[in-house]
């Protein structure tokens, strides 16, 4: 039985270090200059030396050592089962936001899963609490210099992070913070802002506690609670009104002109759903200095337009007939109306239905294209003149395979529907093309 600190080679590249000396699939790595890997840092970290000496056990049993001499940045072309060379850390919190514990019952096991693994947010830029970071754990992205982490800060007064995570261990947030700035490795931080709880002063506290980390600490977003109506035995939190969105904005604003003026950055920005809920206009790109949290939802639409308007220019318009319809989320739809209404000012015979799906399946306060389902762009849709093509966002289907929130694949929903689907990426150019149907 293959033990914690063993990892099985799944696969060997041709002609690499490992395939020259004659390891194959099956084979068990043990130890790296006589250290046991723990997961892929620690075997990322042990194969920069330039000297190796690996002990490798092959399927027949046996066991091999290797000693070999290699160039520094140099591979050694192995594979293993589990991208993390470990299985991943769960959450042990109970935050009072969390999008999951708001998840209707029914759905693949995969969505429930919560993670909380410090190392997804080295690899896939994850958000994590580090409440399940040890000392050791610490010094160990300090020894690595593992950059940068996303930490999901909430609130910096202890008794309230604790509160809002549920979790009595969660108040040392700033400590260990402390702790990685004065080792000098990037972070940034994320708050999900619930009303009535880490708003107002708290959110002041907050903003102000994690500037003094900057340069280390390099930038906060301020995203509001996802609120599904799946929230029955759930703490009681009320949605954040159009006022009260507005109020939200000017508070970021008036940090970013104090931080702006002492460290040359504003630091802290709004996602774009606070521009939606409080009907102002997005700012333009030079606000987002880098959109260093465009991922997180700050400056997603500015960035999209920006890259729209600027493909566009080099669009020479014709009259090509040709009739798309584009279903998306009520967070983008002004923004894809407008595309729409550029492109039908060059293409004099081209039509494009834009359509604003209503997400009845989380609730109606959910508003992102991610979270559209299968089933409410069915149910929306089948009366809808759709013309050629149906155009999706790239972000409705799982990133490996084309099935849907709801577990309808894409070519049951194209049955259903009887029209040809188009996966648009998120970008203005790929918007262009897929709606004209010619490369630009």
């Amino acid at each position: 039985m293959k033990k914690k600190y063993e990892h099985v080679v799944t696969a060997v590249e041709e002609g690499s270090i490992a395939d020259e000396l004659g390891i194959t699939i099956g084979d068990v790595l043990l130890t790296i200059n006589g250290q046991e890997i723990g997961d892929i840092f620690d075997y990322q970290y042990l194969i920069e030396d330039e000297i190796i000496d690996m002990v490798i056990r092959h399927i027949d049993g046996s066991t091999e050592q290797y000693e070999f001499e290699k160039d520094e940045d140099m591979d050694l072309g192995i594979t293993f089962g589990e991208s993390l060379m470990d299985e991943y850390r769960s959450c042990h919190n109970k935050c009072i936001f969390c999008f999951i514990d708001q998840m209707p019952e029914g759905m693949r096991e995969t969505l429930y899963f919560k993670d909380d693994d410090t190392r997804l947010s080295f690899l896939q830029g994850n958000y994590v609490t580090l409440t399940n970071l040890k000392d050791e754990d610490l010094d160990r992205i300090i020894r690595y210099k593992l950059a940068p982490i996303n930490i999901s800060v909430q609130a910096t007064d202890p008794e309230l992070r604790k509160k809002m995570l549920n979790n009595r261990f969660a108040g040392d947030i700033l400590q260990k913070i402390k702790k990685l700035a004065d080792a000098e490795i990037p972070m940034n931080a994320q708050v999900v802002l619930c009303k009535g709880y880490n708003d107002k002063e708290n959110l002041d506290r907050t903003i102000s506690d994690l500037s003094q980390f900057i340069p280390y600490m390099q930038s906060l977003s301020i995203v509001p609670i996802g609120l599904t109506k799946y929230r029955q035995g759930l703490t009681q939190i009320e949605p954040f009104t159009k006022e009260e969105a507005g109020e939200v904005l000017d508070q970021v604003h008036r940090w970013q002109k104090i931080l702006k003026e002492k460290y040359q950055n504003r630091f802290v920005h709004a996602s774009d759903e606070w521009f939606l809920l409080a009907e102002r206009e997005l700012p333009d790109e030079e606000y987002y200095e880098g959109y260093g949290q465009i991922e997180n939802g700050v400056g997603m639409l500015r960035s999209f337009i920006s890259e729209f308007d600027n493909a566009l220019k080099d669009v020479k318009g014709d009259d090509r007939v040709r009739e798309v319809s584009i279903a998306t989320a009520k967070l983008a739809y002004p923004t894809i109306c407008y595309f729409a209404e550029e492109l039908e000012k060059k293409f004099s015979n081209l039509k494009v239905h834009v359509y604003c799906i209503i997400n009845h399946f989380f609730g109606e306060m959910i508003t992102v294209t991610g979270l559209m389902t299968a089933g409410d762009m069915i149910e929306q849709l089948k009366e809808q003149a759709l013309g050629n093509t149906l155009l999706l966002p790239e972000n409705v289907l799982k990133a490996d395979e084309p099935i849907f929130l709801d577990d309808i694949t894409l070519e049951e929903f194209q049955k259903t529907l009887q029209v040809p689907v188009n996966i648009v990426q998120s970008n203005g150019q790929d918007f262009i093309e897929k709606v004209i149907g010619d490369e630009i």
